[in-house]
């Protein structure tokens, strides 16, 4: 089963979100082979951290709660708010995949929170260099559609939006992004 968790930080957290960064790689170092993406959200400056995000593929709803709720920051207080759901991977792939590496390009998170029927469930014609990650937003049992998430590159805030059928979705949120994880 496939989980996107994202982690929205306070605003006044940065402190204890850094004095806490050891003990969440650890808690992270648990599930290193069930990730298929992670790393942080960023400010517009791109260097200030509001966020993280985990796409896992883990084996029930229980492990995918404890990942999002015994994790360190969470516990301490540092997120406002944990967004966690069901996510089908529709690239079959893993960021270390991702042709263009690590580096290249700004990245984006783009979270489509649906309204009414499904829409973008196939990945986008021509886009498929440019996606980290791809997919629905489901249910808790799956069975429905709830939005649709991604990651990827793009020029700029507004070309990560258009990624998604605008007119379909009650809210498309985009957030700069980064690969995540520790250093090698």
């Amino acid at each position: 089963m496939e989980f996107l968790c994202h982690h929205r930080d306070r605003s006044d957290s940065l402190a204890l979100r850094m004095e806490l960064l050891e003990e969440h790689w650890s808690s992270m170092d648990r599930f290193a082979q069930e990730m298929i993406a992670r790393g942080p959200t960023l400010a517009e400056d791109g260097e200030t951290p509001t966020g993280s995000v985990h796409i896992l593929d883990l084996p029930d709803a229980a492990t995918a709660r404890a990942f999002a709720f015994d994790e360190p920051g969470y516990q301490a207080g540092v997120y406002r708010d944990v967004l966690l759901r069901r996510w089908r991977d529709l690239l079959g792939r893993t960021m270390g995949d991702f042709p263009g590496g690590p580096t290249e390009g700004d990245r984006f998170l783009v979270l489509g929170l649906g309204a009414g029927e499904a829409a973008d469930l196939t990945v986008p014609a021509g886009r498929g260099d440019d996606l980290i990650a791809y997919g629905p937003l489901l249910s808790d049992d799956a069975t429905a559609w709830l939005g649709t998430a991604a990651l990827l590159r793009a020029p700029g805030p507004a070309a990560a939006r258009a990624l998604l059928t605008e007119d379909r979705y009650a809210d498309i949120e985009v957030h700069p992004w980064q690969f995540g994880g520790r250093s090698q």
